[in-house]
C-alpha cells in the first residue's frame, strides 16, 4: 500500500477535535458559577444586617478580600495545571493570597485583642461554620472537576484540590456575608478548618473523581 493511500485511509473517518477554553475563560466561567451558587444561599439564609458596617471595617474588609481572591487564583491555577504543557509552579499561584488571608485574621485577632481583652482569646464551637462551607464546597469542587475532567491523566490531585480550595475560599466569603461570627481567631479557625477539609478531600478524591468524569464525557 502506497503511503498516499495509508494517510488517505486513516484520515477518512476522523471527526474535527473541538479546541478546549482557554484557563481565563474557564476562570470566568467558574467565578460565575461559584458566585450564582454560594449568592443563592446568602439570600436565602438573609445577608446579616450589618454587612455594610461589616465590610467597611478593614480588619473585616481584608481578610475578605483575600477569600475572594484565593477563590480566583487556586480556580485560575487549577485550570492552569489541566494543562499539559503548563509549568507544575502554577499551583503556588493561590499561596500569596492564602498568607494575605492569613495576616488579615491574625490583624484581626489582634484588634479583637485590644478591643474586648483575653475574651478574643475564647475558642468556641460553630459547627454551622464548618457545615456552610463544606455544603457549599464539596458540590463547588465537583462542578470544577467537571470543568477539568480532560485533566484526568494529567495532574488529578493537585488539580481538584485547588479546585477544592477555590470553592471552600469563596463559600467562607458567602458565609462572612451571613453569619453574625466576628471573632477573628474564631472566623480562623473555623473557616479554616473547613476550608483545609475541602482541600484534603478534593485532593484524595480528585483523581478517581476526574477518571469517572473523563470516561463518561463525550467523544468528540
Amino acid at each position: 500500500m502506497r503511503s498516499e493511500e495509508l494517510i488517505s485511509r486513516l484520515a477518512r473517518d476522523l471527526r474535527p477535535v473541538r479546541r478546549l477554553p482557554g484557563p481565563l475563560a474557564l476562570t470566568a466561567a467558574w467565578v460565575a458559577l461559584a458566585a450564582c451558587v454560594v449568592g443563592t444561599a446568602v439570600l436565602l439564609m438573609g445577608p446579616r444586617e450589618d454587612l455594610m458596617a461589616h465590610l467597611a471595617a478593614p480588619d473585616r474588609a481584608l481578610p475578605l478580600l483575600a477569600a475572594v481572591a484565593t477563590g480566583l487564583l487556586a480556580g485560575f491555577s487549577a485550570f492552569q495545571l489541566a494543562l499539559p504543557d503548563r509549568d507544575g509552579r502554577w499551583g503556588l499561584l493561590p499561596l500569596p493570597a492564602v498568607l494575605l488571608w492569613l495576616t488579615g485574621m491574625g490583624w484581626g485577632c489582634l484588634a479583637d485583642l485590644a478591643r474586648i481583652g483575653p475574651a478574643a482569646l475564647r475558642l468556641g464551637a460553630s459547627f454551622a461554620c464548618f457545615g456552610f462551607i463544606t455544603a457549599l464546597g464539596l458540590p463547588l469542587t465537583a462542578g470544577i472537576a467537571f470543568m477539568a475532567r480532560h485533566a484526568a491523566a494529567l495532574r488529578p490531585g493537585p488539580v481538584v484540590a485547588l479546585g477544592g480550595l477555590s470553592a471552600a475560599a469563596l463559600a467562607s466569603v458567602g458565609l462572612s456575608c451571613v453569619h453574625h461570627l466576628d471573632a477573628a481567631l474564631m472566623v480562623l479557625a473555623w473557616h479554616g478548618v473547613a476550608m483545609l477539609c475541602v482541600t484534603a478531600v478534593a485532593w484524595n478524591c480528585g483523581p478517581w473523581l476526574l477518571r469517572r468524569l473523563g470516561a463518561a464525557a463525550p467523544r468528540l
